[in-house]
C-alpha cells in the first residue's frame, strides 16, 4: 500500500501514572470520525521513551483493537538497540499493525553504514513494512540521501520515511535518490505543504491531534490539485503549529488536549507541565481556532 495523507502521531493519555485506556479509545474514535488517514501510536508524541515495554505493547494493542482496520496503524517500534527494535517489530506484526515506524538509533551515533545495517537487520528479521524516522534534532544522526536510496533499493521492507529535518533541500535529495516509489511523509508540521510540492505523500503530524480534519483536508486538497485550499489550510494552522512547539513536544499538545477535555494534563518525567508564559501562547492559539 501507499502511505498517503495525514497520520496522527498519537499522544498517550495517562491517569494517575498509568495508561488511560478509556480516554485513549475515545480519542482514537474521534480521530477516525474526523477523517484522519492513519494513526501512529508509540512515537515521540506518544512518550514512547518513558513507556515500559509492557505499556508500549499495550498502547499498540489498544490502538489496533480500537481501529479495527478502518485506517492504517503504523506502530512505533524504534530503538537504539537493534535487537530491541526487532522484538518490538515482531510484536507490532503479531498485533496486526500495518507497518512499523523506526527512528534512527539515538545516542549511539552510528555511521551511515551502521544505519544501513540496523535497518537491514530489522527488515531481514520481520516481514513488515518499515517507515524510517529521520529526526536528527533528537537523535544527533542524519540519514544521508544516498543512504536512504541504498536502503530503499536493497531492503524490500523499507517503503517510506518520516522526514523531520525541516530541510527541503534534504527532502528533495531523498526523493531524487529514491524516485517516486518511496513514500515521503513530513515529520514537521511546518513543512507539510512544501514537502507535498516536492513529491511527498503526506505527514505524520502532532497538530492533527487537535485538528485531524483540517490536516487531512489539506493533504486531500493538494492531491486533487486544489492548491488554493491547501495553502489556506496551511496558513490557518501555522499559529497552532508554533504554539505546539513553544516547549518540547508533546507537552503543549497534551496540555491543549486537556483544555479541550480529551484527557488529563499528565506527562511523565523528565517532562513537566508547561511554563505559565508559554501556556498563554497556547491558549491564544486555541481560542483563535475556537478549540477552547
Amino acid at each position: 500500500m501507499q502511505y498517503v495523507g495525514a497520520y496522527t502521531a498519537l499522544v498517550t493519555p495517562f491517569k494517575n501514572g498509568t495508561v488511560d485506556e478509556e480516554r485513549y479509545r475515545e480519542f482514537i474514535e474521534w480521530q477516525i470520525s474526523e477523517g484522519i488517514d492513519g494513526l501512529v501510536p508509540c512515537g515521540t508524541t506518544g512518550e514512547s521513551a518513558t513507556l515500559t515495554h509492557q505499556e508500549h505493547e499495550e498502547v499498540i494493542r489498544i490502538c489496533i483493537d480500537q481501529v479495527k482496520k478502518r485506517v492504517p496503524v503504523i506502530a512505533g517500534a524504534g530503538s537504539n538497540n537493534t535487537f530491541e527494535a526487532i522484538r518490538l517489530t515482531n510484536f507490532a506484526k503479531e498485533a496486526g499493525a500495518t507497518a512499523a515506524l523506526h527512528i534512527t538509533p539515538y545516542y549511539n551515533k552510528p555511521t551511515q553504514q551502521g544505519l544501513f545495517e540496523h535497518f537491514k537487520a530489522i527488515g531481514s528479521a520481520v516481514d513488515l513494512p518499515i517507515l524510517v524516522y529521520n529526526v536528527p534534532g533528537r537523535t544527533s544522526v542524519n540519514i544521508a540521501a544516498a543512504t536512504m536510496g541504498r536502503m530503499f533499493r536493497e531492503i524490500p521492507n523499507v517503503v517510506g520515511i518520516k522526514e523531520a529535518t525541516g530541510n527541503m533541500t534534504h527532502v528533495s535529495d531523498i526523493i531524487e535518490c529514491c524516485g517516486s516509489g518511496l513514500d515521503v511523509l513530513s515529520g514537521d508540521d511546518f513543512t507539510v505543504l512544501p514537502l507535498l510540492a516536492l513529491g511527498g505523500t503526506g505527514v505524520i503530524s502532532v497538530v492533527s491531534n487537535l485538528l485531524p480534519r483540517k490536516m487531512a483536508d489539506m493533504c486531500a486538497a493538494f492531491r486533487v490539485g486544489d492548491i488554493a485550499t491547501a495553502r489556506k489550510l496551511h496558513y490557518s494552522m501555522m499559529p497552532i503549529s508554533r504554539a505546539c512547539f513553544v516547549e518540547t513536544n508533546p507537552i503543549p499538545v497534551k496540555t491543549a488536549l486537556a483544555k479541550m477535555g480529551w484527557m488529563d494534563d499528565e506527562v511523565r518525567l523528565p517532562l513537566v507541565p508547561m511554563q505559565p508564559e508559554n501556556e498563554k501562547v497556547l491558549d491564544a492559539a486555541l481560542r483563535d481556532l475556537a478549540l477552547i
